[in-house]
């Protein structure tokens, strides 16, 4: 999967949390966000590791 798929997936995770907060599904959305968050920390801390190199 290249970066423009983890990206859109991403997005659309955040979005859908976005919506689920909105219609009062705290819990969901919660959950939803915490995802999108620790996957884009992770997406971009495997961008910016050498291959290779221990982090």
């Amino acid at each position: 999967m290249n970066d423009f798929y983890k990206d859109a997936l991403t997005a659309l995770v955040f979005f859908i949390g976005l919506l689920g907060f909105v219609s009062g599904e705290f819990i969901i959305s919660s959950a939803l966000f915490a995802t999108a968050a620790i996957s884009s920390n992770v997406n971009v801390n495997r961008k910016r590791s050498k291959p290779g190199k221990i982090a």
